[in-house]
């Protein structure tokens, strides 16, 4: 059985990570207010990305992973540029490596 792993985007530009066995049923549940509680105030909800897994714990492990990114991360892998994931995980706080000097 397939599963997924989405994204939508809220009608406050917000994005909503999820997982489902099935998709249609899953984007109408928060199309109609009933899928969820942030998703439900911030109505229209449209679907901006996708991927397939084999099972629902990959996705579920995926959904998971992605609602830890931030915006910025999360917009480059809707608009496929993988070569901003990277640079977009590295850690910029203050006590980065890359801003400690001697």
């Amino acid at each position: 059985m397939t599963a997924y792993l989405y994204i939508l985007q809220c009608n406050d530009g917000s994005y909503y990570s999820g997982s489902t066995k099935n998709i249609e049923k899953r984007l109408w549940e928060h199309s109609s207010g009933i899928g969820s509680v942030y998703t439900k105030g911030r109505l229209p909800v449209t679907l901006v990305y996708f991927e397939e897994y084999q099972r629902i714990e990959e996705a579920f492990y995926r959904e998971k992973q992605i609602q830890g990114w931030s915006r910025k991360k999360k917009k480059a892998l809707i608009d496929a540029i993988p070569e901003k994931l990277h640079k977009l995980a590295v850690c910029m706080n203050e006590s980065h490596s890359k801003n400690y000097s001697d």
